[in-house]
């Protein structure tokens, strides 16, 4: 070896710019936090209880409850998007509404049908989801310019 020539390094040294251990998952594969699933628990009982509310309501006075149930359902459905966050919070109180409807939809024995008209249901059913779609897939939400932003944004 010349004085020149530095000693090779081995390739057996440790790398010291290696990260210590794998990133935590994020979104879908993280671990779901017990908080989230008693929030997205309680948005589907009150997507339910809207929808249950809706339906009588809607059928009994027409127009104005119609209008009522429209707005309530948008309500429940932005609402949850707003307080978790995610996609998710706009769909768990729609799924609440959609089971509620759907087993409302099917008639009694006897013949009995809790819906009005085949107008006001056809409105109820079709305004509610389109208002769904519209909350789960809006843009992010704004955030203050003083808060600090959530992770991921």
């Amino acid at each position: 070896m010349s004085s020149r020539q530095r000693p090779r390094a081995s390739s057996r040294a440790p790398r010291t710019n290696a990260p210590p251990r794998a990133p935590e998952p994020t979104g879908l594969a993280a671990a779901p936090k017990p908080g989230r699933i008693a929030a997205y628990a309680g948005l589907a009982v009150l997507g339910a209880a809207v929808g249950l509310a809706g339906t009588l309501l809607q059928g009994a006075l027409f127009p104005g409850g119609l209008l009522l149930a429209l707005l309530a359902a948008a309500g429940v459905f932005y609402g949850g998007r707003v307080l978790t966050g995610t996609q998710l919070g706009a769909l768990a109180p729609a799924v609440g509404w959609f089971v509620v409807v759907v087993l409302l939809l099917g008639g009694r024995p006897e013949g009995d049908f809790v819906f009005g008209e085949e107008l006001g249901l056809a409105l109820f059913m079709l305004g509610t989801m389109g208002i769904a779609v519209m909350c789960a897939t809006m843009s992010r939400l704004p955030y203050p310019a003083d808060a600090p932003r959530p992770p991921g944004t």
